[in-house]
């Protein structure tokens, strides 16, 4: 084929996309601006539609990657600016420094000798990580990475000594790459909202008011607890949890739209409550339960197997109980046309979906009103790039953002 294929992100719709197009031929350049690929879903417990862990899809996809020359793999990239036109485009493409080089086996032993430690944005801020760090247990490349910054006095000249391989990198530079492709994939992905601009539901003054992807880190194997749903206050299982539904979504003030997914989710993790006490209870606080085509019978899985309370109704205030660091959700139970109140453990904001660029000015780059990405000539949006989908969903429209960019080239 005439010219490359430029994917832009490399989470699972990113991921699908590079090796659908590398396997019919094409030249494929895959960038992503964290230290790995993997995305959201490497942040997951489960993931629909099979509540399969991240290690189902995304290991078999990095084996396509490895084995397929066609794939170049850029991380810690992000694009700069884009020019030209259909079948020729140019790409300025910023890299950062890692600090570690390709001598890395990922052993371990300068983490032992790192004294510095830096918040992991991985984890939403619920550990710390060392200075030094491998992304998570799956990373790809599996490679560690230097935060310079939250370095500790010495800490460089003994990560240094205990890498047998000289690995570590110091005077790594920023650089600038550019590219000439024919065709642009863009699979950016989503970020959740801000949850610090819903004053009312306490996120960030409360210790107990978490988002639903801190749930998401609680529950996993390889997340800070190991698993263990642990609230933040006094690392106690929440028998009482509360779900608040359309948090920032659905709303004239935050997002406007609905994030398709939130509903599927808050069921999702009332059954990891489940699988840890079958006595948990799980009051999900909702405006519309939303579980399109094929979810529908998960709902009914969910109902049956965990313990679900429904309350049709818009929360209107969360407040803690100072001494137990319990909190009182306040909301209207339409169905009934009463104020209530529910004393709970722990609360998860189902946020909504945000397009990881939403606010980000990308030369050369269309989007919508709320950030979405605009398909137009060349470039092709796909995943929650394009809309609020589920993993099954962005697959598939990644695949078919493969073809059109495949179709592209050969015509062009």
């Amino acid at each position: 084929m005439k010219k490359p294929i430029l994917v832009v992100g490399g989470g699972i719709s990113g991921i699908t996309a590079a090796v659908e197009a590398a396997e019919v031929g094409a030249e494929v350049i895959l960038i992503e601006k964290e230290p790995s690929l993997g995305g959201r879903v490497a942040q997951l417990r489960y993931y629909f539609p099979k509540l399969c862990p991240p290690s189902c899809g995304l290991e078999i996809n990095y084996r396509r990657i490895k084995t397929n020359p066609r794939i170049k793999v850029y991380t810690m990239t992000e694009i700069a600016e884009i020019s030209g036109e259909k079948g020729n485009y140019k790409v300025k493409a910023v890299v950062k420094p890692r600090y570690v080089n390709d001598n890395c086996t990922a052993c371990g032993e300068c983490e032992k000798v790192c004294e510095g430690e830096r918040v992991s944005e991985f984890d939403f801020g619920l550990r710390k990580t060392k200075a030094i760090y491998l992304p998570h247990p799956m990373a790809f490349p599996m490679k560690y990475v230097l935060d310079k910054s939250a370095l500790a006095p010495g800490d460089l000249e003994r990560i240094m000594s205990a890498c047998k391989y000289n690995a570590i990198d110091p005077d790594m530079k920023e650089e600038t790459l550019e590219f000439e492709v024919g065709a642009i994939i863009w699979a950016t992905g989503w970020k959740p909202y801000d949850a610090t601009k819903l004053d009312n539901l306490g996120y960030g003054k409360y210790a107990n008011v978490i988002t639903n992807m801190q749930m998401e880190r609680l529950a996993s194997p390889w997340g800070p607890t190991g698993g263990k749903i642990l609230r933040p206050s006094d690392q106690s299982f929440p028998k009482r949890v509360a779900f608040v539904q359309c948090a920032g979504s659905r709303d004239e003030n935050h997002l406007p739209y609905c994030s398709y997914i939130c509903c599927l989710a808050s069921l999702k993790q009332s059954l990891y409550l489940a699988e840890q006490d079958p006595e948990a209870e799980a009051l999900i606080f909702y405006i519309d339960i939303r579980t399109p085509g094929r979810y529908e019978k998960f709902l009914r899985r969910a109902q049956n197997e965990a313990r679900i309370n429904f309350i049709k109704g818009k929360v209107a205030k969360i407040e803690e109980d100072p001494e137990t660091k319990d909190l009182i959700v306040t909301a209207e139970d339409i169905l009934s046309g009463k104020k209530i109140h529910e004393k709970v453990n722990l609360v998860v904001l189902a946020l909504g979906m945000q397009p990881s660029i939403a606010g980000i000015n990308i030369k050369g780059l269309e989007v919508d009103e709320n950030g979405f990405v605009i398909s137009e000539n060349g470039i092709i949006a796909c995943g929650c790039a394009k809309m609020p989908l589920d993993v099954m969903t962005s697959n598939e429209t990644a695949t078919g953002a493969a073809l059109k960019a495949v179709q592209t080239i050969l015509r062009g």
